[in-house]
């Protein structure tokens, strides 16, 4: 990622929406802008995400630009619901295609016999994993409960690492005024997985 001397990004200089609007009237530098300022977003948030039997680096760069074309394809489709809709909105579509993959490498026969009964050192235990699972689901709950503008700036700093004059330039704000934001959100989310106590 090359940064300017402000930390901002520098593919990112205009609000993903304008990209789009330009690669809609079929601007190509546009289109190579966008898939520079989220491949490596994605990658980092994909990296992990697959089972570890089938965590391959190649394989997980390919389900990211799988699911970066796909999006492109269908990007006259795509209606933004203010800033940082189009990272949730590849973001969904790159945990479908996570889960797609696992489905398919699950159905897939083994060429060894494994013994189930043997645990994998690295691997969580059974309680970790449900309980890992459940703070997901209860993080994803809680999530859907704020506003759609609050719900980007999380999903912008908090899943993808976004710095605050890179959120700044999506929401066409300052850093300063970001961090606030973005600070409330995190405030409302964490009432939401609360429960609403204080």
């Amino acid at each position: 990622m090359n940064t300017s001397d402000d930390g901002v990004d520098s593919t990112v200089t205009e609000p993903t929406v304008t990209l789009i609007q330009r690669i809609r009237a079929g601007d190509a530098n546009a289109r190579e802008l966008l898939l520079r300022r989220f491949l490596p977003l994605l990658q980092r948030w994909a990296h992990g995400r697959l089972p570890r039997q089938m965590r391959d680096l190649n394989e997980t760069d390919d389900l990211v630009q799988v699911t970066l074309v796909k999006a492109l394809a269908r990007l006259d489709q795509f209606e933004s619901a203010g800033p940082g809709a189009f990272l949730a909105y590849l973001r969904q579509a790159l945990l479908n295609q996570v889960r797609d993959e696992i489905r398919r490498h699950q159905r897939r026969p083994e060429h060894a016999e494994i013994d189930v009964e043997l645990s994998d050192p690295d691997a969580p235990a059974l309680i970790e994993r449900i309980v890992g699972s459940e703070r997901v689901r209860a993080y994803e709950q809680a999530l859907a409960t704020l506003p759609k503008r609050q719900q980007g700036l999380v999903v912008m700093r908090v899943e993808f690492g976004m710095s605050y004059p890179e959120i700044a330039v999506e929401v066409g704000s300052t850093s300063d005024a970001v961090r606030v934001m973005v600070a409330r959100a995190i405030v409302q989310l964490s009432r939401a997985l609360g429960g609403g106590q204080e």
